[in-house]
């Protein structure tokens, strides 16, 4: 910090301090090389690829160009050496050099064009990425490339590349300070040397800097989160700041998953404390941040899982497998081995990994193609068991727990930037997993308000948000995997569908709903019991024994990862036939079955049902590879939706959801509310021993009586008091 006193010290420049072991004279040679690349790369039949593109994007006033850093390779191994090694010090070189170019491309250019455009250089690279928590002090100053997902992104701000500064007392004037590029600032002179005969010399800290002389480019920070793969077990997602400029500001979204390229780079730390920013003024403390100088989406969402390469052999080997007869079975099997039993909660699992075709419509609507499943039921059955196996085989996966969730935690928050003070937006559970599966636990535990925040997100696909002045919709394509309890811990049959808490409209957006039941069967505890003992036996074993079928985890995974890519299947007219007389079928029959029998619960099936047997049996054929859906597909779509939902809705359980309930059921619970709201006034206190107690006088059940009580509890007309009083008012 002394040597900042010094007077003869003006400014740090960009380049030479740190080029000390560059002489001009290479710079030159560089710089020529640089031109010979862009002018004379060529691939297969003489395209001159970068040349071509220079100029077309400065004719179409895109002053920028992408170089990929293996061309330069190819060209020049010495070249792409030294923009690995040294970028900061060789990438404006290249960019001189690409304006030079430019210069030589564009010309002649129309009148009153006669500056050339400064040209920015981005780059990309096919090289595997390292991880975030590889990047130590050895690496900075140097050109990496690391994959994450991008959780917040400030607005577009200007920042300075030349200023001019002015002398207060004597208005000196010193212009075209270059500043460093990335968050580094500039250093202002403490003395003014300007010698004036009969002046006396001016104060200290005379300097100013001059706003309409500067010259500034737009630059944006981005903070990027590695991905959740690379997380060893227990420890906390690290961040990193990003810097972009220029034609890299705007690229991504919070929500992206991206592969970054740019020069690791330390900055200054701030300190808020006089005396640690002392001591960090002593030490030399720096934090990293990513000067960035090259961002690609990572389409695929696989960052450096590596499920995303597939050799021709993979590829043959994915064929062959789609195309055994036994590929459903197996998959099923696959699908969390240790855990026995539960053929038909594997299937729907599977399903809902691979998923079925999202569809964008003329109007613009789009119709989800992911598959929404719930297990709802007695504890210790499995069900976290399955929802950790799905994180670990799906590509893309966000594990979470109802109870220690949020509704900002699972959507999206905005939260004020503590450098800026600006409102930056942060995306949630749901939106870093776009493209995947978020699994829910403990579902039943998530307060109301929290679960009506996934609605959108669960139907939509979108979330939209509105605070602090922020406006804007984030993308959610993800499936929804959720594991609950029944109200009472175990699922007690004589309550029915007082078992559960949940909204009609929350359950309508689940494709397949299984209430999964701890039954006592002495054959069946007995071959469970052995099952267990073998899985606690066999598990110190170094190399597990895979069954005939089961495939493993990493192939699944990857598996998983080309059918979702590579495969959109639709309906052909004859499943689609048969899809329809099946929902005009069932429908007329639940009606005539209503008028037979008086029944709790019709059978549910509506439109919102009907799309959900859409999307089975679309991901059925998907795990095929199949580019149609056939009438197989539909029968089985029909035989899971049959097991799972429809079971659920016939044992009464959920009875209230959307198609859950008869009319005639439907007419008496309105006569029941509307005689309810007649009979007390707003304020009133009554037991609902007492309510019970009269309707049931009047003939009706006591079931319906508390279903009304509950659903009005619900809507906020009714609160509960102490002593099982509530006090009645109309909402």
């Amino acid at each position: 910090m002394d040597g900042f006193d010094n007077p003869g010290v003006y400014f740090s420049d960009n380049f030479p301090e740190a080029n000390e072991n560059i002489s001009s004279v290479g710079l030159v040679a560089v710089k020529k090389k640089f031109k010979e690349f862009i002018r004379q790369y060529h691939t297969e039949n003489f395209n001159y690829k970068y040349r071509d593109t220079l100029r077309r994007n400065y004719n179409l006033g895109q002053f920028c160009l992408d170089i990929n850093v293996e061309d330069v390779g190819s060209f020049d191994e010495n070249l792409a050496d030294k923009l690995y090694k040294q970028p900061a010090e060789h990438l404006p070189i290249f960019e001189e050099a690409a304006k030079e170019v430019a210069d030589e491309l564009t010309t002649p250019r129309p009148e009153g064009e006669d500056q050339v455009e400064d040209i920015q250089i981005t780059l990309s690279s096919d090289a595997l990425p390292s991880d975030l928590r590889s990047l130590k002090s050895d690496v900075v100053s140097r050109l990496v490339k690391i994959p994450g997902i991008i959780v917040s992104a400030t607005g577009i701000k200007a920042k300075a590349t030349k200023i001019s500064i002015q002398c207060r007392s004597c208005s000196n004037i010193i212009p075209n300070l270059p500043l460093k590029p990335g968050l580094e600032g500039y250093i202002m002179p403490r003395r003014c040397n300007t010698e004036q005969a009969g002046r006396p010399k001016c104060p200290q800290d005379p300097f100013f800097i001059m706003p309409d002389k500067c010259h500034c480019v737009d630059f944006q920070v981005l903070k990027l989160q590695e991905l959740p793969d690379g997380i060893p077990q227990g420890e906390i997602p690290r961040h990193i700041t990003l810097y972009c400029d220029r034609y890299l500001c705007e690229r991504v979204v919070p929500g992206n998953r991206v592969f970054v390229l740019g020069i690791y780079s330390i900055k200054k730390v701030k300190s808020t404390s006089r005396r640690e920013g002392r001591e960090k003024a002593i030490t030399g403390v720096r934090a990293a941040y990513l000067r960035v100088v090259g961002i690609q989406l990572d389409s695929e969402g696989l960052g450096a899982s590596g499920c995303s390469i597939v050799s021709s052999e993979e590829e043959n080997t994915f064929r062959r497998l789609a195309a055994s007869p036994h590929l459903y079975e197996n998959i099923a099997a696959s699908i969390a081995p240790s855990i026995y039993g539960a053929s038909d909660i594997k299937k729907a699992i599977a399903c809902l990994l691979f998923g079925g075709s999202r569809k964008r419509l003329p109007d613009g609507l789009t119709r989800r193609g992911d598959i929404n499943v719930l297990l709802l039921g007695d504890p210790g059955t499995a069900k976290s068991q399955l929802l950790k196996f799905v994180e670990r085989v799906a590509p893309i996966a966000v594990y979470t727990s109802g109870k220690g969730s949020s509704a900002a935690g699972l959507t999206a928050s905005v939260m004020r930037d503590p450098a800026t003070r600006n409102f930056v937006m942060e995306g949630g559970a749901m939106v870093l997993a776009d493209g995947g599966v978020v699994c829910i636990d403990e579902f039943d535990k998530m307060r109301e308000d929290d679960r009506v925040a996934i609605h959108e997100a669960m139907e939509q696909q979108t979330i939209s948000i509105a605070k602090a002045g922020i406006t804007t919709t984030l993308n959610s394509r993800c499936s929804v995997l959720a594991a609950a309890n029944s109200i009472f811990g175990r699922w007690d049959e004589t309550k029915g569908e007082e078992n559960i808490d949940f909204l009609p409209t929350i359950l309508s957006r689940f494709d397949m709903i299984f209430i999964v039941k701890d039954e006592h069967d002495k054959q069946r505890d007995i071959t469970l019991a052995k099952h267990i003992m073998g899985v606690h036996m066999n598990a110190g074993q170094v190399t597990q024994e895979i069954k005939e079928g089961e495939l493993p985890l990493e192939f699944l995974k990857k598996y998983i990862n080309y059918c979702r890519t590579r495969c959109g299947p639709r309906m052909n007219e004859e499943a689609a036939e048969k899809l329809k007389r099946r929902y005009v079928m069932m429908r007329s029959g639940a009606n005539q079955h209503d008028r037979e029998a008086d029944k709790k619960s019709s059978i549910p099936i509506t439109v919102r049902q009907l799309e959900a047997v859409i999307r089975i049996s679309e991901s059925l054929a998907k795990m095929q590879l199949q580019p149609f859906t056939t009438e197989a597909h539909v029968d089985e779509a029909l035989r899971l939706f049959q097991v799972s939902t429809l079971d659920a809705a016939m044992s009464g359980s959920l009875a209230g959801a959307e198609g859950f309930t008869t009319e005639e059921e439907h007419e008496m619970l309105a006569r029941i509310e509307k005689q309810l709201k007649r009979r007390f006034a707003i304020g009133t206190q009554v037991s609902q021993q007492n309510i019970v107690q009269d309707f049931t006088h009047q003939q009706y059940p006591e079931r319906a009586i508390l279903k009304v009580i509950l659903t009005m509890i619900r809507r906020g007309q009714l609160q509960h008091r102490m002593q099982r009083k509530m006090l009645y008012r109309i909402s």
